[in-house]
């Protein structure tokens, strides 16, 4: 239905034109809020009226007289009526309507898809140090993220998946500490394991048993070997460096082991290391210096952040000549600018929100032709898991966290991706593990996944060839349930490149639940494999249109359509 709406929007360009030269640029069909007022809605005879000085339903009768003359109307539209002060709903033909399913069988998984733009996007997800296993909010990064890269992918654009980790820094020494002090035999509550001694209840070092999985396998020279690294150990209980690199290395494939159950991959593994190894640090030190904007204070270099708008200057080197973290941040995304990437997208927690001001300061101080709101960032909130009825917060593998594994282990990969993308990134979410696996139409994904299940087992029972339908007459399809259904077929084009625009994901989940929910009243309404040839054929031309869909926006957030459950 797109070449007809695309037609429709002509047809009302022309007739604004008409009554204003220069308004036709602004066509535009709204989605009315009842149904039953019709398909399409146009508020421009209501827009137009102040400027022509005349009356808004004056405009509109002028406005409608216009549109049912032309050819696009009188082929695709039932009737034009005008509401309210001005409103125009238009009801379209149940032809219109049926274009929808012949787009879908006969483009199948490129329905809604649109072709190489030559843009190139990086979304940077997950993220997360190698310090331990992946919780969920990387989860909920790994499903946003994803859906997000799948999203533009539709869209035409070249996408590239990046994992970005700190493996230097406190963190790390921490990690290899804790793995040394496992190896030698200690363990947490110990006299000799440290705590924070300003916060009790905080411990310093790494707690969690995969800790001590480590260390024996670092005492058992075992090699671990990750996507972006190999390493043996020394065995030797004192070669702290060897047991940092072990430690990172086996964490490393640990996450790999998470994403692999996740089924998320990455084109680029980015080491933080590699910007000081490279120069890339320095390099944006004095690029930033260059520019006049920073200033020496208390012994460290500062750069005036808020003449780009931050709250506060920052600290970019500290009176111990180390960086802040937020300086190589800014040497990251000069990298991924100077890679070609014009777009940049960066799914973190809500905790990073202070980090936008200073980098984004950073790299317009840098001077290198990066726009202002680069890169683009998607904040979300953590996730609480419930769990018959009670929170469960702790997981013994972690020491401390619910981990992406876990949930994986207790639903499954389909569940915990729909239900990660469920909802705003920002907005606070409840994990119901009891009602990921339920069986019912109040999970929903598993109420998505069947109906497409539903769809598969009739045309099973027919047993036909489904490209056969691509050429069946689609007349019979008239009933209310069918013109719904085709209806909101229609949408998915538009809702994937809306869901795209604004880095939304939920969108395609809030659509799928609808899809499902017509395609279940269709089912309900009409019997599909009847006698009659020509009408079973239109509906099962229908109902194959709708499984397409349903597994082309499951595929968008990385969840499986099953043909049986």
């Amino acid at each position: 239905m797109l070449q007809v709406k695309q037609e429709l929007l002509g047809a009302l360009a022309a007739g604004l034109e008409a009554l204003s030269p220069g308004s036709g640029e602004k066509a535009a069909f709204e989605s009315p809020k009842v149904a039953a007022h019709g398909d399409f809605a146009s508020t421009a005879a209501m827009q137009l009226a102040k400027p022509l000085k005349l009356n808004p339903r004056q405009v509109a009768e002028t406005l409608r007289a216009s549109l049912l003359a032309s050819a696009p109307f009188q082929q695709w539209v039932e009737s034009v009526e005008i509401a309210g002060p001005g409103f125009l709903n238009i009801k379209l033909k149940p032809q219109a309507k049926q274009q929808a399913v012949k787009e879908v069988l006969a483009t199948g998984e490129r329905y809604g898809m649109q072709p190489a733009n030559g843009q190139h996007i990086m979304v940077e997800f997950v993220s997360a140090n190698p310090t331990g296993p992946l919780h969920l909010g990387h989860g909920r990064q790994a499903a946003l993220g994803d859906a997000i890269c799948s999203l533009y992918a539709s869209q035409g654009w070249d996408v590239h998946r990046e994992f970005y980790y700190n493996d230097a820094g406190v963190q790390i020494e921490k990690l290899a500490m804790s793995t040394q002090l496992r190896a030698k035999g200690f363990k947490p509550g110990d006299d000799c394991w440290p705590t924070d001694p300003d916060n009790p209840e905080s411990k310093n070092f790494y707690n969690g048993d995969y800790v001590k999985d480590i260390a024996d396998d670092f005492l058992a020279k075992k090699t671990v070997k990750a996507d972006d690294r190999e390493f043996t150990a020394s065995g030797d209980v004192d070669d702290i460096d060897s047991i940092r690199q072990f430690a990172v290395a086996y964490l490393r494939h640990e996450q790999d082991l998470d994403l692999k159950a996740f089924e998320v991959k990455f084109d680029h593994y980015f080491l933080e290391s590699s910007l000081y190894t490279s120069g890339k640090v320095d390099e944006t030190v004095k690029r930033i210096e260059a520019s006049g904007k920073t200033y020496e204070k208390d012994g460290a270099l500062w750069l005036a952040t808020t003449e780009f708008g931050d709250d506060k200057d920052r600290v970019m080197r500290k009176s111990d000549g180390t960086y802040t973290y937020f300086l190589p941040d800014v040497a990251y995304h000069i990298s991924k600018w100077e890679r070609g990437f014009t777009k940049a997208v960066n799914i973190q927690g809500t905790d990073h929100h202070g980090t936008i001001a200073r980098v984004r300061a950073g790299l317009q101080a840098a001077s290198v032709g990066i726009p202002k709101g680069y890169p683009d960032y998607v904040l979300h909130t953590m996730v609480r898991v419930m769990k018959g009825g009670v929170e469960v917060k702790i997981s013994k593998r972690s020491g401390g966290y619910v981990t992406l594994r876990d949930l994986i282990d207790w639903t499954s990969k389909d569940a915990v991706r729909f239900f990660l993308t469920s909802r705003k990134a920002d907005t606070e979410y409840t994990f119901d593990v009891d009602l990921a696996v339920a069986k019912n139409n109040d999970n929903p994904v598993y109420y998505v996944q069947y109906a497409h299940a539903r769809i598969c087992s009739v045309l099973t029972a027919w047993g036909g060839d489904v490209a056969s339908l691509s050429s069946a007459d689609l007349s019979p399809l008239t009933s209310p349930q069918a013109l719904a259904l085709m209806l909101q077929i229609a949408k998915y084009p538009e809702m994937l490149r809306d869901a795209a625009m604004d880095l939304a994901p939920h969108d395609v989940t809030f659509y799928l639940r609808e899809l499902a929910a017509a395609y279940h009243s269709y089912y309900d309404a009409e019997r599909i494999l009847v006698d009659e040839e020509n009408v079973r054929n239109a509906r099962l031309a229908l109902v194959a249109a709708t499984a397409q869909v349903l597994h082309n926006g499951l595929a968008v957030l990385g969840v499986s359509a099953p043909r049986k459950m």
